[in-house]
């Protein structure tokens, strides 16, 4: 198991690696998550929120098993949960474009 204090950063990296984003934020909520049993056990409660070309043509599905794919073992030990936005970087524009 991975220091918690590195853990984001971590997954940061693997993402990084395994799908170009062009924007990526990782909170680690695992705070709002003590007792729970997955806590309990040392993983981590993260939100994600994605920007990567690999999603165009990619329906949420996809795109959530493209995450998953990356992060490979993580799941189960080090994430215990993970919420996830998977945005193209044109999804990404129009949701932060703002009015004139």
């Amino acid at each position: 198991m991975r220091d918690l204090s590195d853990r984001r950063s971590a997954i940061e990296a693997t993402l990084a690696t395994a799908l170009s984003p062009t924007h990526i934020e990782v909170l680690d909520e695992s705070h709002l998550h003590a007792g729970h049993a997955g806590a309990a056990a040392g993983g981590g409660h993260f939100r994600l929120l994605l920007v990567s070309k690999r999603f165009e043509g990619q329906n949420p599905m996809a795109r959530q098993r493209l995450v998953y794919g990356a992060l490979g073992d993580w799941m189960g030990s080090e994430i215990h949960a993970l919420s996830m936005r998977t945005l193209t970087p044109e999804e990404w524009a129009e949701q932060t474009r703002t009015a004139p």
